[in-house]
């Protein structure tokens, strides 16, 4: 039985918002291996490989190893294949594209979630979240600019088809959720996929010097203790107000973009950014809205 958390509202908002920062360095990591020559499928398999033994760690200081039994092995295998594939697109965007930018387009995820939710789950969306799509991939039109963008197509078709893959894979998760802990399933997602992109290394990866194994370590170590941070926010809070804080991702984004390589985002960015995330927030806060409702629908039954 795992110990229960009394709910900690401020604790969980303050966790989120180093959580995302902790993520977001991770990403510069990235975009800086990736200049050095580093394939996304070696940073895939560090990033892997680094998890499990301090998930092994955490659980093992709170006598909690016991939680990574699970009776639905096949259904973790079928979330680290696809889980796998989309991180490593979202890598690739990191790479491609201004960091700035790549992290608009991951955005989009909770669009791309509502779209799937209503082929996969028969939801019924109404009018708040169809406007809330439209103004969200209005906001995508804005950025990427078709044809005219100072994006390449390639870049914004990696982001967005990482964040579709994220967006999938968030309805499984959902589904894990009800018969395993979030720690057991972030365990097994590295488990698998680091033997998986193990398969790779031979064909991708090269010699590197020490600066670049830092990097690689701090891909896995960084990233793997980000992501401890979100889970841990949402045994605190409640999803709909902590996931409010990925948001700042975007200031570490354009913090960094401007820092290190001298970019800022062009006008069609500083217009198209706030649409995604408004539609963001908004579908977040009608989730919230609908789910309040639904216990008192029941209730006055």
């Amino acid at each position: 039985m795992s110990p229960t958390h009394s709910p900690r509202p401020v604790l969980a908002l303050g966790l989120r918002l180093l959580g995302v920062t902790f993520l977001s360095v991770m990403t510069l990591l990235v975009k800086l291996a990736g200049e050095r020559g580093i394939h996304v499928f070696e940073m895939m398999f560090w990033r892997h490989l680094t998890t499990v033994p301090l998930v092994l760690v955490w659980l093992g200081s709170r006598g909690n190893l016991s939680s990574l039994r699970t009776p639905r092995f096949g259904a973790h295998l079928r979330r680290a294949i696809l889980g796998t594939v989309g991180m490593s697109l979202m890598f690739g965007s990191f790479v491609v594209l201004p960091l700035a930018e790549a992290t608009t387009l991951n955005f989009t995820v909770p669009l791309f979630a509502t779209i799937l939710a209503i082929f996969m789950l028969k939801d019924r969306v109404g009018y708040w979240r169809w406007s809330a799509l439209i103004v969200g991939f209005g906001g995508v039109l804005v950025i990427a600019q078709p044809g005219h963008g100072h994006l390449p197509l390639a870049g914004a078709a990696l982001g967005l088809s990482g964040a579709f893959m994220i967006a999938l894979l968030s309805i499984l998760v959902k589904d894990l959720n009800r018969t395993d802990q979030p720690l057991t399933i972030v365990f097994w997602f590295a488990a698998i996929g680091a033997p998986m992109m193990a398969l790779s290394l031979p064909f991708v990866m090269t010699g590197h010097d020490s600066a670049a194994w830092l990097l690689l370590l701090g891909i896995g170590v960084i990233g793997t203790i980000g992501q401890l941070m979100l889970t841990l926010s949402l045994r605190l809070g409640s999803v709909s107000s902590v996931t409010v804080m990925d948001y700042s991702g975007l200031i570490w984004a354009t913090l960094f973009g401007w820092i290190i390589w001298d970019h800022l985002p062009p006008a069609t960015t500083w217009l198209g950014a706030p649409l995604i995330v408004a539609a963001g927030i908004l579908i977040v806060w009608r989730e919230h809205k609908l789910s309040r409702e639904k216990p008192d629908a029941m209730l006055s039954r």
